[in-house]
């Protein structure tokens, strides 16, 4: 019975529109702890914490096991090396709960990086993130965040291809301009 949830869920996001997400670059991006998880094992994330130590690749998806969702968290696995060599950090964050992302952190994040539960929906509410055809799920936007806490790239498209690309494009730019300083 799950499966034709799962596909149902697919086909209507990806048949929904495309919206640009609302918060714009240099804007500061809103602080944040969740419950997260990576490789199966609970924590709290800090937004604050992890921007101490390099720039935050914040990517939010609609729901875990979904075949997008799974696509997307897959790519940022493959990445996780590239991204780690920039010190970045990357959290990805959905509605789920904590007891589901504890398997998708082991499955589909392959233990590379964490997955944080947004129950609420107030942190997809505060970063423009809910997608608005249904708002108990979040739009498929990253963003990347500079130390300094302002946001230096968002982008909202459902389909997941461009999302590990761009956030690395912009990640690896932070980091030559910051490495001349």
């Amino acid at each position: 019975m799950r499966r034709p949830i799962a596909y149902a869920l697919t086909t209507l996001l990806i048949a929904a529109p495309t919206v640009f997400a609302a918060l714009p670059d240099g804007a500061k991006a809103p602080d944040f702890t969740a419950e997260a998880s990576l490789g199966g094992n609970t924590y709290t994330f800090s937004l604050a914490a992890a921007l101490k130590k390099g720039p935050v690749v914040l990517y939010f998806y609609p729901a875990a096991f979904t075949p997008g969702c799974t696509t997307e968290a897959h790519d940022f696995a493959k990445a996780m090396p590239q991204f780690k060599a920039l010190g970045a950090t990357v959290i990805g964050v959905s509605h789920d709960p904590i007891a589901k992302l504890q398997r998708f952190s082991v499955s589909e994040c392959r233990k590379k990086f964490p997955v944080a539960s947004d129950a609420t929906g107030k942190i997809m509410k505060e970063y423009d993130a809910v997608l608005p055809a249904h708002p108990e799920y979040a739009n498929r936007t990253s963003y990347v965040i500079a130390p300094d806490g302002k946001i230096l790239y968002s982008y909202t498209n459902l389909n997941p291809a461009e999302h590990v690309a761009n956030t690395m494009a912009v990640v690896r730019r932070w980091d030559k301009e910051h490495k001349k300083a």
